[in-house]
């Protein structure tokens, strides 16, 4: 369909420097598009879509991950180049796919939608924090050897997590943020808990193009979207 530019962030280092090992691997080459969701995003980078696989390859959402490097300065504006992950109830600390990406496309917000957004980037921190309290509660009474009750680690978690409320403001999303929202577009609602590691410098056009195309079942394209090829312009 065209050509995507991409540039990725130093203070994502640890992302930054998987994605240009895969690239370097030819990882890429031959993947497809397998999530295309207009308005929203397009995703690729899981293995089990290449074109010449070698034997059974499993989806490296459970697989293979790099810890989270979320930071406040980058968001889910149109372009945006995040990493795809499992959910908190299973992934609580929000570890990124070491493979999988999305590159955002989007819808422009009002100041009212943009409040709304901002309350669930608020749910959506709280709740993944709450079961990451929870599983470390749990498995901090597990090695006493003591059998504990459901309650109990309930009521320790509920502690640690009334204190990290007093201790925590809500999130706000930036004016310079939000004032791109308005203009540009993205997906606000997902800030601060998935990890944005670059962003489109060219071919925004492309991921329109990409994200319009007809899906079906599970939001996977009629048509095979793939990566033909990818390189490293400058390190």
């Amino acid at each position: 369909m065209g050509d995507i530019k991409l540039k990725l962030y130093d203070e994502t280092p640890l992302h930054r420097d998987n994605f240009i090992q895969l690239v370097k691997s030819g990882f890429y080459e031959g993947i497809s598009f397998h999530r295309v969701i207009k308005d929203f995003m397009i995703q690729s980078g899981d293995p089990s879509t290449k074109t010449a696989k070698e034997g059974n390859v499993s989806d490296t959402l459970k697989t293979y991950t790099i810890p989270s490097e979320i930071n406040h300065k980058y968001f889910l504006k149109k372009g945006a180049l995040a990493a795809a992950r499992q959910a908190d109830e299973i992934n609580p600390q929000m570890r990124s796919s070491g493979t999988q990406f999305y590159i955002i496309q989007g819808v422009k917000f009002n100041d009212d939608e943009l409040l709304t957004a901002e309350k669930r980037i608020n749910n959506n921190i709280k709740q993944a924090v709450y079961i990451r309290i929870l599983k470390e509660c749990s498995d901090s009474l597990q090695r006493t050897g003591i059998p504990q009750a459901d309650a109990k680690i309930q009521e320790a978690a509920s502690m640690k997590m009334f204190q990290y409320l007093s201790d925590n403001k809500d999130y706000k999303i930036p004016e310079e943020q939000r004032n791109i929202y308005k203009t540009i577009g993205g997906t606000p609602r997902l800030d601060q808990t998935y990890t944005v590691f670059g962003e489109v410098t060219e071919g925004l056009d492309i991921v329109d193009r990409i994200a319009s195309t007809a899906t079906g079942p599970n939001d996977v394209p009629l048509n095979d979207i793939k990566i033909l090829k990818i390189k490293i312009l400058k390190k």
